[in-house]
């Protein structure tokens, strides 16, 4: 039956009449906006959470095989929209930074899955003997994802792996900066699970903004310590709790023990992955004074041996827009300005967006690439007088979410594995504590909040439920008024064993 007739009484309607009124509101309703799909995700991952609030291990189990199954058929056509979105994202690094790592998560998280979920006995005070302590993990609800775009895949899937993992419902929110990616996720995440399970919303700030505002049960967050800041007072209305993945100024230490060979070279290497595009990326490089010039020369040295040319690359990533582009250069034009000496690894001049290694040397505090996080490939180097100097200057600054430290000296070495603040740190190298699922991964101080990867993830993600086991005789019910002159000398007994 049509919904309106664009005739009445036998007389044709104008284009402002009834007809063109009815045709106005089912268009209306037909086409959803983001906020529309959210709230509309958030309303049936709710009540799909009441209906099933402790998914068996084998829902999940089946949540995470389904999930591993997308990613290796779709490999490809994430590559190809991940590569469409940076104008150039070298192949090997989203297989080494997004694929394996998205894949070698789920495959963590399901070989451990089943001892992650079983209730944990806990020990029980002697005093309350012979009851029983458990902490069971129990699942949150839904969970909020926020994901940046240097990363598209691996920082989607990461958090999402934990969530499942612990039993949740998820929304993914990715970057509005990578939409064929986000496209192809949405349409992946869609074929593979109802929407009660896992949905993806795409759209702006205004979308993640909407998301952060929502009754969530957990919010995941990965970007910026000034967006992070937004984040973590959006969720704070609803009482949400966070784990904010943010990032800083990621300081490299190289001590006069370090092998210059292998240390410059992995330095290099960690820098230019992904254009510097890395929330751990090494941000700027702390040298023994008289090693300065000679750490210069080898830097370039190296660049120029992994990327002997800038245009054309093939396996040096785009700069993921022009707007970060155009920063990057006006950072290093900055730096020139105010004294200090710029020199790129090869020829700066590319309308690909494809940038040189930069070294800069004679920074000072009063310019861009030494305020914020630099987040591409220009690499301050600043000298040091001793390793107390080295960390004195770290310590001056916002704690960093990565720290790295090169040398072979056991004493140095132990005073940043114990004293130094930073989320996490690699010793002999720069990254790679990120990629292991038995680490936690996170941020400290202006860096970051809570911590996820493998177990860490699923406890995240989790309430970890305190449970306490009576048994049917205690001790505890001779504690009822009026108290025996037995229950007296037991409470100064007591008292005597809690300051043991």
């Amino acid at each position: 039956m049509p919904l309106a007739s664009p005739y009445r009484n036998g007389v044709g309607l104008g284009a402002d009449d009834e007809f063109s009124e009815a045709i106005k509101m089912v268009v209306h309703k037909t086409i959803q906006t983001p906020s529309d799909q959210l709230t509309q995700a958030f309303a049936a991952q709710k009540e799909a959470y009441a209906a099933d609030p402790v998914p068996s291990f084998g829902a999940r189990l089946n949540r995470l095989s389904r999930l591993q199954k997308a990613i290796e058929t779709q490999e490809a056509e994430i590559t190809a929209a991940i590569h469409a979105d940076f104008d150039n994202r070298a192949a090997h690094e989203t297989k080494l930074a997004d694929v394996i790592p998205s894949l070698q998560a789920i495959s963590h998280a399901k070989r451990h899955l089943k001892s992650w979920m079983a209730p944990r006995r806990v020990m029980t005070d002697v005093m309350f003997w012979p009851a029983k302590s458990r902490v069971v993990p129990q699942p949150r609800g839904v969970v909020g994802i926020i994901a940046p775009w240097n990363y598209p895949l691996l920082l989607a899937i990461g958090p999402l792996v934990a969530a499942l993992a612990a039993g949740n419902r998820a929304i993914v929110k990715p970057s509005e900066y990578t939409p064929n990616f986000a496209a192809v996720l949405e349409r992946v995440i869609a074929d593979t699970f109802q929407k009660s399970e896992v949905a993806v919303v795409q759209g702006g700030p205004d979308v993640a903004q909407a998301l952060t505002e929502l009754p969530l049960d957990h919010l995941i967050f990965t970007g910026s310590t000034r967006v992070g800041r937004k984040v973590a007072q959006a969720a704070a209305k609803n009482l949400t709790p966070v784990t904010l993945e943010l990032g800083g100024k990621s300081p490299v230490i190289l001590d006069p023990t370090a092998d210059l060979d292998i240390a410059i070279k992995r330095v290099v290497r960690g820098k230019m992955f992904n254009a510097g595009q890395t929330c751990i990326a090494p941000d700027y490089l702390l040298v023994p004074e008289d090693h300065l010039d000679d750490v210069v020369g080898r830097v370039l040295k190296a660049a120029r041996k992994m990327y002997p040319e800038v245009a054309n690359n093939g396996e040096l990533t785009a700069i993921i827009n022009q707007g970060h582009y155009d920063r990057l250069n006006a950072w290093v034009e900055d730096a020139r300005a105010k004294g200090a000496t710029v020199t790129p690894h090869a020829d700066a001049s590319d309308i690909q967006r494809r940038m040189p290694l930069t070294v800069v040397t004679g920074a000072t505090d009063d310019m861009h690439i030494m305020q914020e996080e630099i987040f591409g490939p220009i690499l301050p180097i600043v000298p040091y007088k001793d390793f107390d100097d080295a960390l004195a200057y770290i310590r001056a600054r916002p704690r960093p979410l990565a720290l790295y430290w090169f040398g072979t000296h056991k004493g140095r070495e132990g005073r940043i594995m114990s004293s130094a603040m930073a989320g996490g740190i690699t010793i002999n190298d720069t990254l790679l504590h990120v990629a292991q699922d038995t680490l936690p991964f996170g941020g400290v101080g202006d860096s970051g909040i809570g911590a996820y990867h493998g177990r860490y993830g699923f406890d995240t993600m989790s309430h970890l439920k305190s449970v306490f086991i009576q048994s049917r005789w205690t001790g505890a019910d001779l504690f009822v008024p009026p108290l025996s002159g037995l229950t007296r000398r037991a409470m100064k007994i007591a008292n005597r064993w809690a300051r043991r």
